[in-house]
């Protein structure tokens, strides 16, 4: 039996989760994914599991389960893409690929001379499939991203999970990533359908911040419809039941924390009571940066914590000093000093629906309701260019559309009188 992708070729350029899977999902139906890797680091995903390298997440094992679930089926082709030689020959992969799929930020495409203009004059039956943290416009385009910052905090999901003056819940690696994956995966299948019809590629965008939104899309719309966070309507626990809670489960956040390796990827405190959650699975990267956005300078060379194992041998100590450190400012003090530092604000749904960044990019999109007049919901998260999502209908009302389907499958009026009497139709 033929594979369904049989016969497609598929150019990889990504690393870590969401984009990989998506290439996965292509490759599990025949697809001929070729998955490009730095020639001296490789893709970081190989060494985020525990036992693997440097990892420190899921189960250990001297299996790498976690790439295979992400990448088999594919074959590694590693390409230096900073050298005009190396995008060179991406190019001639790309003249006879059906897809090129990458998470490279909007400036690192740039960089490297793979932005889809460039690569769609090779080949204008090409689907340019790329996935961003926030969208490929507004002031955040080219910030660094991970699912646990774009899709699950910023999008308002663990607001949604708590009750007022609760903790929040944890996170689970790559939880957000595998829905935005499944959507990239679908946009290039719609894509590929269309090319079909018409003989032309096109761009496909997905966002993990909008993936995060279209998760929580039955409050998002309640809040787009109402101007209401859950907040406002929902009748907070007395002050001594959440307290009771707090004392509670504080025994067991102090030991899970005591146990956690990597304080670059955990949540913060700030002066006014915001949590600022950071996701920095290459700590060493953003170490020296961190301490310094901190003010904690002296942190930088100190033997104890400049290396993943002594953060990880040290937490007990480093840990209250990140406290202290993050609760001596405001939110908005934080901002300008952790640009650059992959991070996120848990948010309430009234600050979702007004965020620039969301709004920069469309992710919510206004129509006319013959009841309701001009309604605000959210967009489809799969962006084609050529091709895009429409709202060309409000939801129906029940049966509001029976008489004129039936006469479009060739009944009559007299059928549709007998169907009523029989009580088949209402």
């Amino acid at each position: 039996m033929s594979s369904a992708l049989a016969g497609i070729k598929v150019i990889d350029v990504s690393q870590v989760a969401a984009v990989p899977v998506a290439a996965r999902h292509l490759a599990d139906f025949g697809a001929d994914v070729v998955h490009i890797e730095n020639p001296r680091t490789g893709d970081s995903w190989r060494v985020y599991q525990a036992g693997q390298g440097t990892g420190r997440a899921g189960a250990p094992s001297e299996i790498n389960y976690n790439w295979e679930n992400f990448n088999r089926n594919k074959r590694s082709v590693t390409i230096d893409i900073a050298q005009k030689g190396g995008q060179e020959v991406i190019y001639k992969f790309v003249e006879t690929a059906d897809v090129f799929l990458t998470n490279l930020r909007p400036f690192e495409l740039k960089r490297y001379n793979l932005q889809y203009e460039t690569l769609s004059k090779l080949n204008p039956r090409l689907i340019y499939a790329a996935l961003t943290g926030f969208g490929k416009k507004g002031p955040e385009r080219d910030a660094p991203a991970y699912d646990a910052t774009a899709y699950w905090t910023r999008s308002g999901i663990p607001h949604m999970f708590t009750r007022p003056g609760m903790s929040q819940p944890g996170f689970r690696p790559a939880f957000g990533d595998n829905l935005a994956g499944m959507a990239l995966a679908y946009g290039v299948m719609t894509s590929l359908y269309v090319r079909e019809k018409t003989g032309k590629g096109q761009e496909v965008d997905v966002a993990l911040l909008h993936a995060g939104l279209y998760q929580l899309g039955f409050d998002i719309a309640g809040a787009l419809a109402t101007g209401l966070d859950y907040n406002d309507w929902w009748d907070e626990p007395p002050p001594d039941v959440v307290a009771a809670a707090e004392a509670g489960l504080a025994p067991a956040r102090a030991f899970f924390r005591s146990k956690a390796p990597n304080p670059l990827s955990g949540r913060y405190t700030t002066k006014d009571g915001r949590i600022i959650t950071i996701v920095a699975l290459q700590p060493d990267r953003y170490w020296g940066m961190f301490c310094r956005a901190l003010g904690l300078d002296e942190l930088e060379n100190d033997p104890r914590f400049n290396t993943i194992e002594g953060r990880e041998e040290n937490n007990a100590i480093l840990y209250p000093m990140l406290d202290e450190a993050f609760a001596s400012k405001t939110l908005d003090e934080w901002k300008p000093l952790l640009e650059g530092i992959p991070y996120a604000v848990h948010q309430n749904l009234h600050e979702v629906i007004n965020d620039p960044q969301a709004r920069a990019n469309d992710f919510f999109v206004a129509y006319d309701h013959p009841t309701h007049g001009r309604l605000e919901v959210l967009a489809n998260p799969v962006m084609l260019s050529e091709t895009p999502a429409t709202i060309r209908m409000p939801a129906p009302e029940v049966g509001q559309h029976t008489e004129e389907v039936l006469l479009e499958y060739g009944y009559t009026w007299e059928d549709i009188a007998q169907f009523k009497d029989k009580g088949i139709i209402a």
